[in-house]
């Protein structure tokens, strides 16, 4: 017990106790040098990497808005026939993502009805079976289960019921080529809301007789509005040939990285170019990009007919990306355009008092302040 009690006093005395740190200089070259070494390491790392590279002083708003405006211009032959943007550009409103035909499959005069399906040959025995599953995915109408054949071949072709005649996208067209020469207007817009700044890819100082003659290019003309279709094409690294025959998708992708510290005139864009659809360029099935669409006509006596257009497209999606940077709260709250907007949202002044409401819980009443 006296063993015990000794060890619960030690316990009480050590926890009543009062520690304080002892500096102990040490007249050492090798290890004040070290000690200063390791300072300047700390310094240099804060400094550096922290602070200038990362930017960690900085509030940063990467909640942009973007607004995006195309034109295309260029003319080009395709079926005999010279095609303007009326005819090649889908849709025709300007948006950030657009199609520039590049090859068309025209099947006219197709009517309401019952007739043989194009390029689908079976043998007789195999023809319901085969049918219906083909009805699934490869034909261009609804299988009866009717074989169409002559009665001393084999062979014959699926009945449809749908538009017909039956299209038969398997026919050779040559691809507009002249696509590699029309040009892209690009007009971007963006707002840093947390910082109420604009800016525009559009450098105002550029006058519009420049803005009419420049074509980009990412070193000798990196701020032109105007892109070169064959040059978007060969930054990509695709052939113009290949991929105005089966068509694909291409990003254009404007990102603007602000350092608002820095005077508001090196706010300014960079453009990169990408093929979005990269991954499926080998592929056997789904392979480029096309879409249809159809005219519909009636005749005299009212019979409704239609042109049905195959049409294999570039297709372009322009993407906004950015970061916009500034100082932190000190120069934010005080300096920048907009600094009382900021402080709006930033601070909330409420009287702590002013709400009180009254809640009933388990039959009883609390009394709650509510901010």
């Amino acid at each position: 017990q006296a063993t015990m009690g000794g060890l619960v006093y030690g316990y009480i005395t050590n926890f009543f106790t009062y520690e304080t740190t002892k500096s102990v200089v040490v007249k050492s070259w090798s290890v004040g040098i070290i000690n200063r070494i390791v300072q300047l390491l700390i310094i240099a790392y804060f400094v550096g990497w922290v602070f200038i590279h990362e930017k960690a002083y900085q509030v940063t708003d990467t909640g942009i808005e973007s607004a995006v405006m195309t034109k295309v211009k260029g003319f080009g032959y395709h079926h005999n026939r010279v095609m303007d943007v009326a005819d090649y550009v889908f849709p025709p409103q300007g948006a950030g993502v657009f199609c520039i035909m590049t090859k068309l499959i025209v099947t006219e005069n197709q009517f309401q009805g019952k007739c043989a399906e194009y390029f689908v040959h079976l043998s007789t025995f195999s023809t319901f079976h085969l049918a219906f599953f083909l009805s699934l995915s490869l034909t261009t109408g609804v299988i009866t289960g009717v074989c169409l054949k002559s009665s001393n071949e084999t062979k014959g072709q699926c009945e449809i019921e749908g538009w017909c005649p039956a299209e038969n996208d398997k026919v050779k067209v040559e691809p507009m080529l002249d696509v590699k020469n029309f040009t892209i207007f690009i007009k971007n817009s963006i707002r840093f809301p947390l910082f109420n700044v604009t800016r525009g890819n559009i450098p105002p100082t550029m006058t519009s007789h420049e803005i009419k003659n420049c074509v980009y290019h990412p070193k000798t003309n990196p701020f032109c509005p105007i892109f070169h279709l064959g040059d978007v094409l060969s930054y990509t690294g695709q052939d113009v040939t290949d991929l105005a025959d089966k068509g694909g998708e291409i990003g254009i992708n404007i990102e603007w990285k602000c350092n608002l510290d820095l005077n508001i005139e090196y706010c300014i864009p960079k453009y990169s170019f990408t093929r979005l659809d990269a991954p499926f360029a080998k592929n056997s099935i789904s392979k480029g990009y096309n879409f249809r669409f159809a005219k519909y006509f009636k005749t005299e006596n009212g019979t409704e007919f239609r042109t049905l257009h195959k049409v294999h497209a570039i297709r372009f999606d322009v993407m906004v990306t950015g970061k916009g940077s500034v100082l932190c709260d000190v120069i934010l709250l005080n300096f920048m355009k907009g600094a009382e907007q900021y402080k709006a949202k930033k601070f909330e002044e409420v009287n702590v008092f002013s709400v009180i409401a009254l809640h009933v819980f388990d039959h009883s009443y609390v009394w709650t302040l509510t901010a």
